[in-house]
C-alpha cells in the first residue's frame, strides 16, 4: 500500500479562540447510536474552536461517500499488499456486522461529529494516522502464528464452521482437483476407466449435491441444508462412480486424454473437498468453532464498549495476544493522535476530540505529559526494517544463483538436447498451470500469461511469487481501493441471494478478483513445483537416468561447461 502524507483537515481550522488551548476527549463505541447522540449533545454545549475526529482523509471521503484512492500496482510488488487487504477487510466486516445488529453505521460517531461541527461553523481536523500505515505496520509487527490464529478466529467470528469448512474444502477442489487429474495416471497410477467412473461420479454428485442443498434451504436450518447438501454429493457421487455406469458415456464424450483428466480430476476434486470440508466443519461444530449466535449480540450491552473498566479489559486481553500488533493497532495511534492535538492546543484552540474508547486513556496520558510522546517521525509511515537481514542476504543470493545457474543451462543445453528439453519442460509445466489456475480464478489473459512466464523463476526464489505479477497486470487494468471492502461486505450481507450468485457477485468486485487471482497463480506455480519431479521428470528422463544423484551430476556437469567456455572467451 503507498504511504501517505499526514491527513491534513478538510476545512481551515479558522483562527484560535482567545486564551490558551484545551483539549476534551470523548471516547465514544463506533456502532452505538447513544454514542451518536453524546457526541452531538457534547459539541453543542462546548462550542470548541475545532472538533478533532479519529479519522485519516481516506476514511473521511469514504464516510462522506467520495471514492477512496486506488493502491498502486508497484505497491503489490512488495509482497504483503493482498495480505493487509485481508486484514483490513476481515476487520471491517467484523465491525459491518455489529453495525447491522445494532441498527447504525459503523463510524456514525465520527461522521456525526463533522456534521455537528459543519452544523455550528466550526473546525474539523482529522488526526488519526493513515489507515493504510497502520494495517501496514500492523501486518509487520504480527508473528506468523498470530496471523493465522487471528484470521481463523475472525472467520470463524462471522461464519458457520460448517460453512467455511464446506468453502475451503469447495475451493481447494476447484484448484487442486484438475491437478491431481493430470498427475493421477503417472504417479498415482489410476487407468482410464477409473478416471471416467470418477468424472461421471462427480458431475452426477455436484448436481445432486446442489438440489438437495437447495431443497434442504425450504425447510431446514442453513447448516443442516448444507450438511445434507454435502452428504448427498459425496454419497450420490461414490455410488456412480464405483458403479461405472456412466463409463462409457464420458468415454465417448472426453475420451481417455488430457481432457478427462482435467475433468475428472477437477469434478472429483470439488465433490472430494465438500465432502472433507464438511466433514472438517462438523468437528468444528463439535469442537465449539463457530459463529456467535444471534441472541448472542442481542444480549451484548453495546453501551458498554465505552465503559473504561470492560475497554481497558479488551484493550489488555488483545495485548496479550499480540504484543506487536497491539503496540501498531493502539499505542502508535494514541501516539500519533496525541502529537495532533498537543499541536492544535499550543497552538490556541479548544479543541473536542471525539475517538473511540479504546483511545481515550492512552491520549489523555500524553496530552497530561507531552514529553513522554515518542518522536512523529517514529510512529509515521510504512514499517521497513534497517537492519541486516542474514534471511534476505541469503534470498537475494539464492535468487541471483539460480539466474546465472538457468543460464549456464541454457548455454549447455546448446550443446546437449536433454537440458534443453528439461529446462523447456520447467518452464511449460509451471506456466501452464500457473497460467489455468489463474484463468480459473478470473485473471485475464495477459495477467495469466504473465504470471505463467514467470512461474518457473518465482517457484524457486523466495523473494518472488508468480502471483504478484499476475496481479501488477490485474491492476494496471482494474484499479482496487478500500471501498471494495465496503462492497464486499454489502455482498456478505444478503442473506437471501442463493450462494452461487453471491460468489459470482463477489469476482465482480476487483479486490476479491485481485485476492484470487494472486492465491491462484501462487498456488499453481507451487503445485506445479513438487509434481514436476515425479510426473514429468520420469518421462522426460526414461531410459537416460534412473536416479535424482545422475540428474544433479548431470546439471551440475552441464553448468561447469558453460563455466569453462564463458573462462576460455575470457
Amino acid at each position: 500500500m503507498s504511504e501517505s502524507a499526514d491527513s491534513p483537515a478538510p476545512d481551515p481550522l479558522g483562527p484560535p479562540g482567545d486564551g490558551d488551548g484545551s483539549v476534551t476527549v470523548l471516547g465514544t463505541a463506533h456502532v452505538s447510536e447513544k454514542s451518536v447522540e453524546e457526541v452531538r449533545d457534547t459539541i453543542a454545549a462546548e462550542r470548541p474552536d475545532v472538533v478533532a475526529v479519529e479519522l485519516d482523509e481516506g476514511r473521511y471521503n469514504q464516510l462522506r461517500g467520495e471514492t477512496p484512492e486506488d493502491i498502486e500496482p508497484r505497491d503489490l510488488l512488495k509482497g504483503n499488499t493482498v495480505f493487509q487487504f485481508i486484514a483490513y477487510w476481515m476487520l471491517s466486516y467484523v465491525q459491518t456486522r455489529l453495525g447491522e445488529r445494532f441498527d447504525i453505521q459503523p463510524g456514525a460517531d465520527m461522521l456525526a461529529a463533522v456534521e455537528a461541527a459543519e452544523e455550528h461553523d466550526l473546525g474539523v481536523a482529522l488526526v488519526d494516522r493513515d489507515i493504510q500505515v497502520t494495517i501496514q505496520r500492523f501486518w509487520r509487527r504480527m508473528s506468523t502464528k498470530e496471523k493465522v490464529q487471528m484470521m481463523a478466529g475472525l472467520i470463524f467470528g462471522v461464519a458457520d464452521a460448517l460453512v467455511v469448512g464446506v468453502t475451503i474444502g469447495l475451493m481447494l477442489g476447484f484448484f487442486l482437483g484438475p491437478l491431481f487429474g493430470l498427475a493421477s495416471g503417472p504417479l498415482f497410477g489410476i487407468e482410464a476407466a477409473t478416471m471416467q467412473g470418477i468424472a461421471g461420479g462427480g458431475l452426477v454428485g455436484l448436481a445432486a449435491g446442489y438440489l438437495l442443498w437447495e431443497f434442504g434451504l425450504r425447510s431446514l436450518t442453513d447448516d443442516q441444508a448444507i450438511a445434507l447438501g454435502a452428504a448427498g454429493a459425496v454419497t450420490v457421487g461414490g455410488a456412480v462412480a464405483l458403479s461405472g455406469v456412466l463409463n462409457p458415456l464420458v468415454g465417448n464424450v472426453l475420451g481417455t486424454g488430457l481432457g478427462l483428466s482435467l475433468v475428472g480430476g477437477l469434478v472429483g476434486g470439488v465433490v472430494a473437498g465438500v465432502g472433507v470440508g464438511g466433514l472438517l466443519g462438523l468437528v468444528m461444530l463439535g469442537l465449539g468453532y463457530d459463529a456467535a449466535p444471534e441472541e448472542d449480540y442481542e444480549e451484548f450491552d453495546i453501551e458498554r464498549m465505552t465503559d473504561a473498566d470492560v475497554v481497558t479489559a479488551m484493550m489488555e486481553e488483545f495485548r496479550q495476544f499480540s504484543p506487536g500488533g497491539a503496540q501498531a493497532l493502539i499505542d502508535e495511534r494514541d501516539a500519533y493522535i496525541a502529537h495532533k492535538l498537543v499541536e492544535l492546543r499550543e497552538q490556541g484552540y479548544s479543541v473536542v476530540a471525539v475517538v473511540g474508547a479504546g483511545h481515550r486513556a492512552g491520549i489523555e496520558s500524553y496530552l497530561e505529559n507531552p514529553g513522554s510522546l515518542p518522536p512523529l517521525e517514529s510512529i509515521s509511515g510504512t514499517d521497513r526494517s534497517r537492519r541486516f537481514s542474514f534471511f534476505k542476504a541469503f534470498a537475494y543470493t539464492l535468487a541471483l544463483g539460480y539466474v546465472a545457474f538457468f543460464f549456464l543451462l541454457i548455454m549447455a543445453g546448446v550443446g546437449n538436447l536433454f537440458l534443453l528439453k528439461l529446462f523447456a519442460a520447467w518452464f511449460l509445466f509451471n506456466g501452464v498451470i500457473a497460467f489455468t489456475l489463474a484463468k480459473l480464478a478470473g485473471a485475464r489473459w495477459t495477467s495469466a500469461a504473465v504470471g505463467g512466464a514467470i512461474a518457473w523463476l518465482t517457484s524457486l526464489n523466495p523473494l518472488l511469487a508468480p502471483g504478484w505479477f499476475a496481479g501488477y497486470m490485474e491492476l494496471r487494468h482494474d484499479p482496487v481501493n478500500v471501498g471494495d471492502i465496503n462492497t464486499l461486505n454489502q455482498i456478505l450481507s444478503d442473506e437471501e441471494s442463493p450462494l452461487l450468485d453471491v460468489v459470482r457477485r463477489m469476482f465482480e468486485v476487483p479486490l476479491f478478483r485481485l485476492i484470487m487471482v494472486v492465491a491462484a497463480t501462487n498456488i499453481g506455480s507451487t503445485i506445479a513445483s513438487v509434481l514436476f519431479p515425479v510426473a514429468v521428470l520420469p518421462w522426460l528422463a526414461q531410459g537416460r537416468i534412473e536416479n535424482v544423484e545422475q540428474l544433479m551430476d548431470l546439471l551440475l556437469r552441464g553448468a561447469q561447461n558453460s563455466v569453462d567456455i564463458i573462462t576460455g572467451v575470457l
